[in-house]
């Protein structure tokens, strides 16, 4: 039997930075292979004529089906939480500002506002 005192151990602090760091990963991720289709198709061949584009009707019907939504909501979710991330740490070793949590309630924040708009602007889609 052990004579040490029995101390409480303290729970560890939490932090989210590996779960934004996640997100961020995740984000890079698909920026890196659904974003240059998405460009190439929607600024380049439809309009360009290359590529007959899909009707209106038929682009509401894709969006309207749940697993799109789900799709398209996290791929914005992430795009956008990989860009503040992003954006955050340059203002840090670029611009060298001091203000850290400020900087990161403002990017954060900014994605947290286009996370919402993505919600609104999928929702009336459907």
């Amino acid at each position: 039997m052990s004579t040490a005192p029995m101390t409480a151990r303290r729970p560890r602090k939490r932090r989210i930075e590996p779960l934004v760091w996640l997100m961020f990963s995740g984000g890079g991720v698909m920026a890196a292979v659904f974003l240059p289709v998405l460009v190439f198709l929607f600024a380049l061949a439809f309009p360009l004529g290359w590529i007959s584009p899909p009707d209106h009707d038929h682009l509401l019907a894709v969006v309207g089906h749940p697993v799109t939504f789900l799709f398209l909501l996290g791929m914005f979710v992430v795009l956008l939480v990989h860009s503040a991330h992003r954006f955050r740490y340059t203002l840090y070793d670029g611009l060298q500002l001091k203000r850290k949590r400020m900087v990161a309630v403002l990017c954060y924040g900014a994605a947290v506002v286009g996370s919402i708009a993505a919600v609104v602007v999928l929702w009336a889609a459907t």
